[in-house]
């Protein structure tokens, strides 16, 4: 070290180890530095609201910091999922300008424990991953999911034994959206109404006040939208909740549309309950725990209950539709009703068994279900 200093930097051999100190500590904070930019997920220019007062950068320091650390992330992905099973989810997202971007997650198992990134689509020479590729997950784009023109028809091509895997999420949504023609109607309505009273400020605000005054449980309509999955569950019930206040505001404001929520109340009051349970359903098959096997008990324990729903109804014994088992203590449901909801929920028996015939054919061995079946399991008392 004193050899190099005294031949390459002649001219700081008198320099006292307080200033290479400063140096040191001057270079090891850039890293710091770029890293809390790099956490914040902002511009590189952030770096000149918070730290040029205190600390001087140059042009690139935090270009080139971060660019090194995106490598050293990207080469320890791509370094663990070439020596173990992965199985990927290819999804498509849309970046501001319009551009389809193809987003890749990456889910392997590192140190006994489930690991889920995010892998950029990059094409690869290396074939070493078409040995080790177990399975795919693909969303609703059918671009990717085609079955002889997509990502999977390429895939199966070069990993023949490979597992393809549709999102259930989605699957779960189709199935949601199968509506009989009067329910399918009274929907729209629904819809209608919202729509009629959210999209004006005026008739907003007047809505508001006629809620206030009837000391309501909720303050506001929920709007239903296609891409928010979840808004087909949580729109109906919270319309239904807030049905009174909504009735006198068209009693003021639409007559026809009024009656025809009047007469399609028993029908909001199904799906409100109804979309409900899905959305129970919805919630459990997110997470990051949830794998094939968790989701097949979920899909088959869903598919049972629609059974049970049916048979229940058919029977009038309401106690599962809340909704429905209020208006009936009221006054009876009729009878045309209940056949349509039994048919309606037949329907959703067919689609759902129809959509997850994968899912719920597949064979999960018992050892994994119950690895110690010998041994004996505490009681409570």
């Amino acid at each position: 070290m004193l050899d190099h200093l005294s031949r390459q930097h002649p001219e700081k051999g008198n320099k006292d180890v307080s200033y290479f100190q400063a140096l040191r500590d001057k270079r090891t904070k850039q890293p710091r530095i770029s890293m809390l930019i790099a956490k914040t997920g902002y511009a590189h220019k952030i770096g000149e609201e918070l730290l040029i007062p205190k600390i001087p950068l140059s042009n690139n320091t935090v270009q080139r910091c971060i660019d090194e650390m995106a490598n050293n992330v990207e080469d320890a992905l791509c370094s663990s999922i070439r020596t173990t099973q992965f199985s990927l989810h290819i999804d498509e997202s849309c970046l501001p300008g319009n551009e389809a971007l193809l987003l890749t997650y990456v889910r392997f198992i590192k140190d006994e424990k489930l690991v889920q990134e995010l892998l950029f689509a990059k094409e690869k020479d290396n074939s070493a991953y078409e040995y080790i590729i177990v399975s795919v997950v693909t969303d609703g784009a059918s671009s990717t999911s085609v079955i002889y023109r997509g990502y999977i028809a390429f895939l199966k091509q070069e990993v023949p034994d490979v597992l393809a895997v549709h999102c259930v999420i989605h699957r779960q949504h189709l199935v949601a959206r199968k509506l009989s023609e009067r329910l399918n109607c009274s929907l729209r309505f629904v819809i209608t109404a919202v729509n009629k009273i959210k999209s004006k400020s005026l008739n907003d605000g007047i809505f508001r006040k006629m809620f206030e005054g009837n000391d309501e449980s909720y303050n506001r309509l929920l709007l239903h939208t296609e891409v928010r999955w979840l808004s087909k569950g949580n729109c109906p019930n919270r319309f239904y909740g807030l049905f009174g206040t909504v009735l006198n505001f068209f009693e003021e404001h639409d007559v026809s549309l009024c009656e025809d929520l009047k007469k399609s109340k028993n029908d909001i009051a199904y799906m409100a309950d109804l979309y409900s349970k899905f959305n129970e359903m919805n919630l459990q098959l997110q997470g990051d725990d949830v794998n094939l096997i968790s989701t097949k008990a979920v899909v088959c324990s869903f598919i049972k209950k629609l059974v049970t729903f049916k048979n229940n109804l058919a029977r009038r014994e309401l106690r599962q539709f809340p909704k429905l088992f209020e208006i009936n203590e009221e006054a009876k449901i009729r009878d045309e009703d209940i056949e349509v909801y039994c048919d309606h929920l037949q329907l959703l028996h067919e689609e759902l068994t129809d959509r997850f015939e994968d899912t719920v054919g597949m064979q999960v061995p018992a050892w994994i279900i119950d690895p110690f079946p010998g041994r004996a399991r505490p009681v409570a008392v």
